[in-house]
């Protein structure tokens, strides 16, 4: 389940992206953050315990929100934009 749910501006052209290697949509003008958040229910797991994280200042000060492209680049969610046939993997952190 997604933890958020898209109320507004919803005729925004649709852009395809993999999220850990399963298809996901988002809308042009998404950040990475905003698609995954509307994909799934987490960014990732804390690094500290195994409670979920959904990014923290998205603003790209705290260095939360690290996802890694299909090339091996490591990008702030919050601050990177979404493009079509993307592939983003979330960094698990710490498993229960």
């Amino acid at each position: 389940m997604a933890l958020l749910k898209r109320l507004a501006e919803l005729d925004r052209p649709q852009v395809d992206f993999v999220l850990d290697g399963q298809p996901a949509i988002a809308l042009q003008g998404d950040t990475l953050l905003t698609a995954l958040l509307c994909s799934v229910d987490a960014l990732k797991g804390s690094d500290f315990s195994a409670e979920p994280r959904a990014g923290f200042c998205l603003m790209g000060a705290c260095q939360d929100c690290w996802v890694r492209l299909e090339d091996g680049r490591r990008v702030r969610a919050c601050s990177t934009l979404i493009e079509p046939g993307m592939q983003v993997t979330r960094e698990p952190g710490r498993q229960p």
